[in-house]
């Protein structure tokens, strides 16, 4: 059996702040876009948040018009704002009950050629089950690998599912499965809470199989927040309270009985970080990447240069897979190998980054069940 996490980087439409070439202008749109969505959703509008809502409205462009390069202002019912011939912009709502909308972020066709490259990659990877990252909704997800991921004419992966999670940019967190590896349940963890609040970015969607020879595995997909923006000492945080969760998961599903258990996806740190400790260092799972027979071609990263600062993406496992693991690597020839694309070897239809499969590379367990 082949367990695989893989950020596929969105899979038809992508957000436009997110896209690299604009990291520069993308970075402030995220933040204005993340603290604009919990200012709409107070349930009064004060003068404090009247002010702070028409300045990030502002840093959106939409203080003038509901549409501008990097987002849309939806005003479906009731009103947000007036906007005045004289210039004067006003928040008539009173709060979140006062009006039906959101802002949300603009998007553009991801790259053809990009997304044949992300479909190679899985067919090479040749997993079982595969963890997906960034996949923006179950529709997306099965069209592409019902056109994109076959093996002798049919779907290499039947069962399918993706359930909505707390990112409202379309990054969800996915799953793919071979015929001989049913999924048997399912539950998700968006509602989960702990004392500071809602606790996942995402989701934590837990899945459960069964495999050729009747075992039960269950697989844990994470999205941990990105340190990619805002500040660090709260993004830390956050990741630390998700690892904190997860943990508490995965003991309860071993106290359940489920032995076979593997976290897998992009946790977004590093693995002597503070923020996985709960995680890495917390319980008795143990990371693919430290097997003997691991192959990382020299490079423990999993994303952009594939620098030891740069290993974000996991397969951890409980100790009874790990037991049974015979090896496992990383998959690069999906990733563009730096400014030039050398670093590695890639697909030689990749002739410019924009042609990427994702700028993360797959990561992958080999795990003998009897």
């Amino acid at each position: 059996m082949r367990i695989a996490a893989f950020n596929v980087e969105n899979l038809f439409n992508r957000a436009r702040a997110l896209d690299q070439r604009t990291w520069s202008a993308g970075r402030p749109v995220l933040e204005a876009y993340e603290r604009i969505c919990g200012l709409l959703e107070e349930p009064v509008y004060d003068e404090v948040i009247q002010r702070e809502i028409l300045r990030e409205l502002g840093r959106l462009g939409l203080r003038n018009g509901d549409t501008a390069k990097f987002a849309r202002l939806r005003q479906n019912r009731g009103r947000l704002l007036r906007r005045s011939r004289d210039g004067k912009v006003t928040v008539v709502a009173g709060g979140r009950p006062d009006w039906i909308g959101w802002v949300e972020l603009t998007t553009d066709r991801c790259d053809e050629l990009a997304l044949e490259h992300t479909a190679r990659v899985l067919r090479d990877v040749g997993a079982d089950i595969v963890g997906v990252i960034e996949a923006e909704s179950r529709f997306a997800l099965k069209r592409f690998a019902d056109a994109g991921v076959v093996t002798d004419g049919r779907p290499r992966y039947p069962h399918v599912m993706v359930v909505d999670g707390n990112d409202e940019r379309g990054i969800d967190v996915g799953v793919l499965s071979a015929a001989g590896f049913p999924l048997v349940g399912q539950q998700s963890h968006v509602d989960d809470v702990d004392h500071v609040g809602r606790v996942f970015s995402r989701d934590c969607a837990e899945y459960h199989f069964r495999t050729p020879g009747g075992a039960r595995v269950a697989v844990l997909v994470n999205h941990f927040k990105s340190k990619g923006y805002g500040g660090k000492l709260a993004s830390d945080a956050i990741r630390r309270r998700q690892a904190a969760r997860v943990a508490d998961i995965y003991r309860d599903l071993i106290a359940d009985g489920i032995e076979h258990v593997a976290i897998v996806g992009d946790l977004n740190d590093t693995p002597e970080s503070e923020p996985l400790a709960p995680l890495l260092t917390g319980t008795d799972l143990r990371d693919i990447s430290t097997h003997p027979a691991f192959d990382d071609n020299g490079r423990p990263g999993t994303y952009g240069y594939c620098t030891a600062r740069n290993k974000l993406d996991y397969v951890l496992l409980s100790p009874s897979l790990f037991a049974a693991a015979r090896g496992g690597g990383i998959f690069r020839r999906g990733v563009w190998g730096g400014k030039r694309g050398t670093l590695w070897p890639i697909y030689s239809t990749m002739t410019a980054a924009v042609h990427a499969g994702s700028d993360h590379a797959a990561i992958y367990a080999d795990i003998d069940l009897p």
